[in-house]
Order: structure tokens, then sequence, then C-alpha cells
């Protein structure tokens, strides 16, 4: 099994990272490429300079782009990313969109919108990706991005707390099928991160003091702050950890 350090190593594993243009995703792409894994680095628009700063790591990398809205071209990202650099052995799904507005006026098209690329476009990456594995016999690591809306409802945000959680317990049904292929099915839920998802709440005076007020860690996550959570899942250090939701909060649903 080799030494506890070894076990979070990732040299010669290939991983997809979608959404991983900037905010979280560039962060968890970079810190898999730190711990030695070859990156694909998905995004809308492209994330190239993701994948240049993964290069500079001297791992293998390629920009990858796909608009994840379109369900037609979902699943076509796992054979597009294995044509680029070879059989996928970690898939974080991070690509995520947000729709704010009051759920008795939240339109149809935000709806579908937010549900196709944070709901069904995992599902659809998730079973290529798990059927690929399972065909030739290998092992393989699933990371899904959920949120503390997977344990809360929000405010004002209806479509992401309902994916978010179907994408929580889509995690565990995956795990529950999957593990006796060694595949591992888990998610971070990350708490209030300081993204371009949470800029309406940075900038609302009321609002972030009071995300600040109930946070025991006394301030937003950052970008930086999933990197050791995603090689963890990464990685076989986590092989016997699946169909699991790993908070990542600052503390915030311990208050």
């Amino acid at each position: 099994m080799g030494s506890i350090l070894e076990q979070f190593r990732l040299d010669g594993r290939v991983a997809l990272v979608t959404g991983a243009t900037r905010g979280l995703g560039r962060a968890m792409a970079l810190a898999l490429a730190e711990a030695g894994a070859d990156v694909v680095c998905h995004g809308l628009p492209a994330a190239d300079d993701t994948a240049a700063e993964v290069a500079a790591l001297g791992r293998r990398a390629v920009a990858l782009t796909a608009d994840l809205a379109d369900p037609s071209l979902q699943a076509g990202v796992i054979a597009d990313a294995e044509a680029a650099l070879g059989p996928l052995d970690i898939l974080v799904n991070n690509a995520g969109i947000i729709r704010r507005a009051p759920a008795a006026e939240h339109p149809d098209e935000d709806w579908d919108a937010v549900l196709s690329v944070n709901l069904s476009a995992p599902f659809r990456l998730a079973r290529e990706f798990g059927r690929r594995l399972i065909a030739r016999g290998a092992p393989g690591k699933i990371v899904n991005v959920a949120s503390l809306l997977a344990f809360q409802g929000g405010i004002l945000v209806p479509s992401y707390a309902a994916a978010k959680g179907g994408l929580a317990q889509l995690t565990k049904a995956l795990a529950n099928e999957w593990a006796a292929h060694r595949i591992n099915v888990n998610a971070i839920a990350p708490g209030y991160m300081r993204t371009e998802n949470t800029a309406a709440l940075q900038q609302d005076p009321t609002r972030s003091r009071q995300i600040l007020d109930r946070i025991p860690a006394g301030r937003w996550g950052e970008p930086r702050d999933l990197a050791g959570t995603v090689v963890f899942l990464a990685s076989a250090a986590s092989d016997y950890v699946t169909g699991h939701v790993l908070v990542v909060d600052g503390g915030w649903l311990a208050r």
C-alpha cells in the first residue's frame, strides 16, 4: 500500500475537471496536478490559462470546451477528454451555474438550465466514465461538487438547491452500485466560498455580514481550501470512503 504520503500521490493518473476556468475548478485542477496527475481542464469559456498552469507544474494538460447546458454535448466530454490524454482515472464534476429569483417568479428556462448543468451533466459524465472503467476493469474516483444547499434550502435559489440536493443523492446512488467495481463516488459540499457564483452575496453588506457572523472560522472560504479535500478523495488515501458528502464550510453547519 505504501506510506501514508504515497497514498496521496496521483502520479500517472489522468483527471478531468469540469468548470476549471476559474474559482473552485481551477484550484482543484491545480491541486490534482501538484499531487502528480495529468489534467483535462474543461471550461466555458475555455480553461486555457488553467491548463497552462498545470503544464507549468510539469504535468500533461489540455483545455476542453463544451457547453454543459446542451444535453447533446454532455456525455461526449468524456470521449473528448480520453482522446486528448488517454483513459481517465478521476472525474471531478465541478461545473455549475446559479440563477436567483423568487420561487413564484422563477423562470422555466432558469430551472431547466440549472438542472441541466448542475445535475444532468454530472450524471451523464459519471455514467460514461463509469461505463468505461467497468469495461476495462479499472478502479476510479468520482468527486462531485455539491453545496451546503444539499442540506439547506437557501433563499431565491430553488433550482440550485434542487440540483445540489439531487447531486448529493446521485453520489450515494452511484456509490452503492459501483463500489464493487472499485469506483469511489463522493462529493464535496463547499461552504460560502469567494467565487463568481457568490458575488451577489459578497456585495450585499447585510447578507455578507450575516454569513460571516455564522461561520465559526470567521471568513469566507477560498478556492484553495478545497485543494487537500479533492486530492484526498481522488487518491488511494480514500479507497474505503464512498457515498460520502464531505462538508468544507469553516464550521457553518456545526453552528
